[in-house]
């Protein structure tokens, strides 16, 4: 079962929304078609989230009531987003999708007073919110080209036609459905790179479609910012809705993961690390945990499809299939590798243990960071100014370029906080910080490494991955989401013909900075252990929640 998080119904819309689509919405094809549409759990789940709804909002108020301004449905092929997303759209555009104010019990929400003939009726609970529909809703379903949003299309228009709303909506077209007040403006429609005409336009709800292919260079990221300015014109929110992404093309939708956004919902529920997509027995596991909320897919089908597609590529099956983000051939370490190193419970690395520090340093572009490893082989990124900021150093937070007095204090803090055994930095633009640090705190820990040294950097990204991805190696690190994102960004590019490469970043955009500063902590601390660091006798003990782990510092 994913690990939902799941909001108590005084706290949403959400399923009181899920109640009034399975009462209005017909499945749209199959042996079911024209049932009832009753979501699905994941599907109430997403809705849920989405329709939280703020402690302190006001029932005149749109997207500002509630606490997520957009939200991206991330899942596998065949799930059922499309239909899933279709019935999103008619809450939004009939349904009572707006907050309404909060119930004191004695409250009904009748459909008669809407103009639905249906007779539904629904008794709020006390404190739960109440909804009420949009009186102009204007909706556009988004894709690159139009062919993409067909399958949204072709499910909206018999979940209306087929059903109780084919009594409130009673005309449906290929182009675009008008909203019964007879606004001309009021209407869902479909909006695509080529088809643009209508971008910009104030719009109450937008659903684009596999923004893991919304990029730069097709332009469709520029696409769904225009789409957000209309957005902002009527109060309206965004429902992104994909197959896992390529972490190597730089899309939209890992703007999206990656942003960590508060108000921003993301619905990814991945399978467990531990299964491995190329094998058979765990690709089994692997569907039955993706589709487990979905009863009209037959895994032998998905299976097979996915055993076909492996064969042509690899990564594009576990993304489609196996809900992975998942890079090409050309990634230098798989996510799941990475994230199943990640210690738990978390590990506290006490002061004065002895640890050995990786630095990639930038000055305007690219980020500048610290990563630090015990001799046990425990990655994690120091804390300086009280435990309160991360040494890691993106530009733009600090106008424009990486400031050096702020490293240099963070770096007199680890110095003064840890026992620093040795600590291998990166030379480039940043050799007079160096120098003078070597001076400082002693030529034997502050030592240079010359990344360019292609042959030698090769020995120590391959002796990284390969300590990563040994299943008996000790190496753990503290799940610090800048370096996974980092490390996730690096592809291989290869260096002569005897298979060795040197890692570079996917995009101008994607950042590998981190990953490079854990790579140089590694090869520090291999190499202090190579000279004996180890057998220091002054052993400690530093803890988790509830880990003893040892470890060679001293406190």
């Amino acid at each position: 079962m994913p690990k939902y998080h799941v909001p108590h119904p005084t706290k949403t819309l959400g399923y009181f929304l899920a109640d009034w689509l399975a009462h209005h919405a017909v499945v749209p094809e199959g042996d079911l078609a024209g049932d009832p549409f009753e979501p699905t759990i994941d599907h109430k789940i997403f809705l849920a989230n989405h329709y939280r709804v703020r402690p302190d909002a006001l029932p005149t108020q749109r997207a500002a009531a509630f606490v997520h301004r957009r939200s991206a449905w991330i899942a596998a092929q065949k799930v059922g987003k499309s239909p899933g997303i279709a019935g999103h759209a008619l809450i939004e555009f009939v349904g009572p999708a707006l907050f309404a104010g909060w119930a004191t019990g004695s409250e009904t929400h009748r459909c008669a007073e809407y103009g639905c003939p249906c007779g539904w009726e629904y008794d709020y609970m006390p404190g739960e919110p109440m909804g009420r529909p949009w009186a102009t809703p204007r909706i556009q379903l988004a894709a690159v080209v139009e062919d993409q949003v067909e399958n949204t299309w072709g499910a909206l228009v018999p979940m209306i036609d087929d059903g109780p709303l084919a009594n409130v909506i009673p005309k449906t077209g290929e182009e675009f459905i008008r909203h019964p007040n007879g606004n001309r403006d009021s209407l869902i429609e479909v909006v695509t790179s080529k088809a643009d005409s209508k971008l910009g336009a104030r719009i109450s709800a937008a659903f684009p479609d596999e923004t893991g292919l919304y990029t730069d260079s097709n332009k469709m990221k520029k696409f769904n910012r225009t789409l957000m300015r209309g957005l902002g014109g009527m109060g309206g929110r965004m429902v992104e809705s994909s197959n896992p992404y390529d972490p190597a093309e730089s899309s939209w939708l890992q703007d999206t993961v990656e942003g960590n956004y508060p108000d921003v919902y993301v619905h990814y529920f991945p399978p467990p690390k531990h299964l491995k997509f190329e094998d058979k027995d765990d690709r089994r596991k692997i569907f039955a945990f993706n589709y487990q909320f979905s009863p009209w897919v037959d895994l032998r089908d998905i299976e097979s499809t996915s055993a076909e597609l492996m064969k042509l590529s690899p990564a594009e099956a576990e993304r489609f299939y196996g809900n992975r983000i998942r890079a090409g051939s050309s990634a230098w370490l798989r996510r799941e590798a990475w994230d199943l190193r990640a210690a738990d419970p978390p590990i506290v690395v006490r002061p004065r243990t002895r640890i050995c520090l990786g630095f990639d340093g930038s000055d305007t572009n690219d980020w500048t960071g610290f990563r630090a490893e015990t001799l046990d082989q425990h990655q994690f990124t120091p804390r300086y100014h009280d435990g309160q900021r991360e040494t890691i150093w993106n530009p733009r937070d600090w106008g424009g370029s990486v400031p050096r007095l702020e490293v240099d204090a963070a770096l007199a803090w680890i110095m003064s906080e840890y026992e620093v055994v040795r600590a291998y930095f990166d030379v480039s633009g940043w050799k007079t910080e160096i120098a003078m640090w070597a001076a400082k705190y002693g030529e034997k820990k502050i030592i240079e490494f010359r990344t360019e040294r292609l042959n030698i950097m090769w020995e120590e990204l391959k002796r990284f991955k390969n300590d990563v991805l040994n299943p008996d190696s000790e190496l753990t690190h503290d799940g610090c989401e800048t370096t996974a994102v980092h490390i996730r960004n690096a592809v291989e590019r290869a260096i002569g013909h005897q298979g060795k490469y040197y890692i570079v970043k996917a995009s101008e955009d994607q950042k590998i900075d981190l990953g490079m500063s854990s790579v140089l902590a590694h090869a520090a601390t291999s190499d202090a252990i190579a000279a004996g660091a180890a057998r220091k006798a002054d052993s400690t003990i530093y803890t988790g929640t509830s880990t003893a782990r040892a470890s060679y510092g001293r406190w």
